[in-house]
């Protein structure tokens, strides 16, 4: 049986949708846990920023040290020395994160513009998927915010890293839970 791709795409949107009603309450909620945690970063936006860089050095000294554990015992592991070295490494930058946050803001902010671009551009894509369904206007609306806004960290960076990160991070977190809510 032959299907042309508009029959696949027709299949994939409806299927789509169909998911989206049925977790449509776990939508609500994360929705509404976006917008209160936009709405906090938006508040305290320097304080967003440090958090979001103390937290990523958590994560990685984490994600370091059960690399390493990991690796005891299995020396005879293909490229072991360079996992070594990963988990190592991960442990370091993650502490420097940790204890000097301010230290990693513009990297941070450097991922946020990716990450804002990258979530937008999918987000807009998505969008035209449903593009039938209720509120498909804000779900490309948020995708084209998550654009402008990545757009504007670029253009201002590094002086304002610091700060702008929280504010940005809390506009978009409100702009997707809005979209979800």
């Amino acid at each position: 049986m032959d299907i042309s791709v508009n029959q696949a795409s027709a299949v994939l949107r409806e299927a789509t949708r169909e998911t989206i009603r049925k977790r449509s309450m776990w939508f609500l909620v994360q929705g509404a846990l976006l917008v209160v945690a936009g709405i906090v970063a938006m508040v305290a936006p320097l304080f967003a920023s440090t958090f979001f860089i103390v937290f990523l050095g958590w994560l990685l000294v984490i994600a370091g040290i059960g690399q390493g554990i990991g690796l005891i015992g299995a020396t005879q592991v293909h490229y072991f020395w360079l996992q070594l070295i990963s988990a190592v490494l991960a442990i370091l930058v993650g502490w420097m994160l940790i204890t000097r946050p301010e230290a990693g803001l513009l990297a941070a902010a450097l991922l946020m513009v990716v990450y804002f671009m990258v979530d937008g551009i999918q987000r807009l894509v998505f969008a035209l998927m449903i593009r039938p369904m209720p509120n498909w206007g804000w779900m490309l609306a948020s995708g084209v915010t998550g654009i402008v806004l990545s757009l504007i960290l670029a253009a201002n960076l590094p002086g304002a890293a610091g700060w702008l990160i929280g504010v940005l991070l809390g506009i978009e977190l409100i702009v997707v839970g809005s979209a979800m809510a």
